[in-house]
C-alpha cells in the first residue's frame, strides 16, 4: 500500500512538473527523477494520468497557437503560409506533387533505394486520395 502512494504522490509531482515545463517530457523526468519510460507506462496505464498529462500538452498547444496567430496578426508571410497550408488544405491551400509516372518491362523494387521506395509510395497515395 505505501508504494501505491508513493507512485501516486510520483505522479502528482510529475504532472506539477510538466506543467512548469509546459508540457515538455524532458525537464519533468529531470525534475522528479522519473524515467521517460515510466512516464509512458503511466499514460498507457492510468487513464486520469493520461488525461492531466494531455490537458497540460493542450495548454502548451494553446499557447503555441497564440504566438502563432499573433505572428500572422503581423503579417509574417511565413506564419499566413503555414496557417494555411496546415489549416486551410481543404480550400486549397497544400502542396501537391503531380505527375505520372509509367513503368515498361520489368522492374526490381529491391533494387530502389527505401528512402525512394516510400517516396514513391507517398507520391501515388497522394494521387489516389
Amino acid at each position: 500500500m505505501r508504494n501505491v502512494e508513493h507512485t501516486e504522490r510520483l505522479k502528482k509531482e510529475f504532472l506539477e512538473a510538466l506543467e512548469k515545463s509546459m508540457g515538455i517530457v524532458t525537464p519533468a523526468c529531470k525534475a522528479t527523477g522519473v524515467g521517460r519510460t515510466t512516464y509512458y507506462r503511466w499514460r498507457n496505464e492510468d487513464q486520469p494520468f493520461k488525461e492531466a498529462a494531455d490537458d497540460i500538452k493542450n495548454v502548451q498547444i494553446d499557447f503555441v497557437e497564440s504566438k502563432l496567430l499573433k505572428r500572422i496578426q503581423a503579417d509574417s508571410d511565413t506564419a499566413i503560409i503555414f496557417y494555411l497550408k496546415t489549416q486551410a488544405k481543404d480550400r486549397g491551400y497544400n502542396e501537391r506533387i503531380e505527375g505520372n509516372i509509367r513503368i515498361e518491362g520489368e522492374f526490381d523494387w529491391s533494387k530502389v533505394p527505401l528512402e525512394k521506395r516510400i517516396e514513391i509510395l507517398k507520391i501515388m497515395d497522394a494521387a489516389e486520395g
